[in-house]
C-alpha cells in the first residue's frame, strides 16, 4: 500500500472517527508498509499501539480494505521518537493536543491566538505574563496559574501559547490537555499496566499545560500522579502552565502539596470584563464580520447594547453577536436595536433573570461550608458572621430589597445590622485580600 492510499485512508478516518480522535491517535502514525496482509506502523510508544489497536484497529483494516488493500494485521513498531523535530512534526504525544514545529491541525483552536485577544485593564497582567511565557526561555515564574470564571479567556490564552511557540520555538514538545484528559490518560495507563509509559510521555515535555485544574479535585491517585509530574519537570527547568476557576487556595479537596506547588509561582486572576474590554471585543468581531457580510450595516448603539446587557461571559456575548450577523444577513435586514431585542431574546432574558436572596443565601452558605440555618440563625460566631455579613452584602448589591426585607430574611434582623454588616464587608475588602476574594468568586457564582 502506498503512501498516497494511506493519504486517503487518513482522510476518510478523520470523518469518521472526529477530529480529536484523528489528531491524537491516527495522524502521528508513521505508515511503513503493507507485506502479505500485515501493515505496519511506527509509533512513539507501545501504550499508543495498543491503544489504537484495540480502539481503531478494525476500522483501519476496513479502510484500508475499501480502498484496495487487504490488511489482516496491524503490526505496530516503537520507532518514531516522541523529541524528533522533524518538518512534518506530529502531535507530541497521544496523550492530548502536542504542538511541534508551525502545525495548526494539532487540535487547538486556530481562532485562539494573540492577535485575537482583546487586552483590556480587567486582563492585561494575564495577557502580559502568557505573552512573556509564549517566548520560550527561561523565565521568573514557573509554574503561571491562570483562574477566572467561564468564558474569561483562559483557554484562548493558553492556545495563543501553544501557536506562539510552535512558531518561535519549533524544537520545543509543547503539549496542552485538559484536566479531565490527563486523567483519563492516567487511569488507561493504570488499567493497561503501561504507567511507564505514561509517564515517558508527560516528563518527555518541555512545556506542559493543564486546562481546568479543579476538575482533579478528590481525585487522589491523579492529584499523586500530577504532583510528581509536576515536580519532575520543575526540577528540570521545564515550563508548566495551569489554569483553573478559582485561585489554588480556594480549591477544596485539592491536595495541600499540589496547592502549595501551585501557589509557588506567578498566580493570575482572570477578572471580569468590564464594560470598556467587551465593547472593544464586539468592535474586533464586528470588523472581522464585515468582510464575511459584505453591505451588513450595523446600526449606531447596538455594540453598546449588547456589551452592557451581557456581562458575565464572553463566549455568551461573541455568540449572541455571530447569530446576529447570521439573522441579519438571512433576513436581510440590517442590524438594529430592535432586530437585536428580537434575534436574542432568549439571551436577553437569561442575562435579565432575577437573583433572588435565597439564592444567595444557599450560594453563600456552599461556598463556605456552612448550614443554611446557621447562616440566617442567632449565632455570633466569626465563622458564621462574616458569612452572613457577606450574603447581606450581596443581597443588597444583587436585588432591590430595602434593608428592612434583606434583614427578615436573616432570621428577622434589623435593617441597622444589615447596614452595619454591609459597611463592613465594604471595609474589609480593601484590605483583606482574602475577603475580596471570596465576594468576586461569589458574585461570578451568582451571575452565571
Amino acid at each position: 500500500m502506498t503512501e498516497t492510499i494511506w493519504g486517503k485512508v487518513q482522510a476518510t478516518l478523520k470523518k469518521s472517527v472526529g477530529g480529536n480522535n484523528f489528531t491524537n491517535w491516527i495522524e502521528p502514525l508513521d505508515f511503513d508498509g503493507l507485506d502479505q496482509g500485515v501493515a505496519s506502523f511506527s509509533v512513539p510508544t507501545q501504550f499508543m499501539g495498543n491503544y489504537v489497536q484495540r480502539n481503531f484497529g478494525e476500522q483501519i483494516m476496513f479502510e484500508m480494505g475499501k480502498a484496495g488493500s487487504p490488511v489482516q494485521r496491524l503490526n505496530f513498531v516503537i520507532g518514531k521518537k516522541i523529541n524528533s523535530p522533524a518538518p512534518t512534526a506530529r502531535a507530541a504525544t497521544p496523550t492530548g493536543n502536542g504542538v511541534r514545529g508551525p502545525r495548526r491541525d494539532n487540535g487547538l483552536d486556530a481562532r485562539y491566538t494573540f492577535d485575537r485577544f482583546i487586552v483590556g485593564k480587567p486582563n492585561e497582567l494575564a495577557h502580559a505574563a502568557a505573552r512573556r511565557v509564549s517566548e520560550g526561555g527561561e523565565v521568573t515564574f514557573n509554574p503561571l496559574f491562570l483562574y477566572g470564571g467561564v468564558g474569561l479567556g483562559k483557554t484562548h490564552l493558553m492556545h495563543a501559547i501553544a501557536h506562539e511557540l510552535a512558531t518561535k520555538q519549533p524544537h520545543l514538545n509543547v503539549l496542552y490537555l485538559s484536566a479531565e484528559q490527563f486523567m483519563y490518560r492516567f487511569i488507561t495507563a493504570l488499567r493497561d499496566k503501561r504507567m511507564m509509559d505514561f509517564k515517558q510521555m508527560f516528563r518527555s515535555v518541555d512545556v506542559l499545560m493543564v486546562d481546568d485544574i479543579q476538575f482533579m479535585a478528590g481525585k487522589e491517585s491523579t492529584q499523586e500522579e500530577f504532583f510528581h509530574t509536576f515536580n519532575a519537570l520543575i526540577d528540570e527547568g521545564k515550563q508548566i502552565i495551569v489554569s483553573g476557576d478559582r485561585a489554588p487556595g480556594d480549591m477544596r479537596d485539592m491536595e495541600d502539596r499540589i496547592r502549595s506547588r501551585l501557589q509557588s509561582g506567578l498566580i493570575v486572576d482572570m477578572h471580569p470584563t468590564d464594560f470598556e474590554l467587551r465593547l472593544g471585543i464586539l468592535q474586533s468581531k464586528e470588523e472581522m464580520y464585515r468582510g464575511q457580510y459584505p453591505g451588513l450595516e450595523v446600526q449606531p448603539g447596538v455594540l453598546e447594547f449588547l456589551a452592557h446587557k451581557i456581562a458575565t461571559n464572553v463566549r455568551v456575548l461573541e455568540g449572541a453577536l455571530t447569530r446576529l450577523f447570521a439573522f441579519a444577513s438571512l433576513v436581510g435586514r440590517e442590524i438594529s436595536l430592535e432586530l437585536a431585542q428580537d434575534c436574542l431574546a432568549d439571551i436577553l432574558k437569561t442575562t435579565d433573570r432575577k437573583i433572588t436572596i435565597e439564592e444567595i443565601q444557599r450560594k453563600v452558605s456552599d461556598h463556605f461550608n456552612i448550614r443554611l440555618s446557621d447562616l440566617v440563625g442567632p449565632k455570633r460566631l466569626r465563622i458564621y458572621a462574616r458569612p452572613r455579613q457577606i450574603a447581606m452584602f450581596l443581597a443588597k448589591k444583587h436585588t432591590s430589597r430595602s434593608l428592612p426585607e434583606i434583614g427578615r430574611h436573616f432570621g428577622k434582623r434589623d435593617h441597622t445590622t444589615v447596614l452595619h454588616g454591609i459597611k463592613r464587608i465594604t471595609e474589609l475588602m480593601v484590605k483583606d485580600s482574602q475577603i475580596a476574594d471570596d465576594v468576586e468568586m461569589l458574585r461570578r457564582a451568582i451571575e452565571n
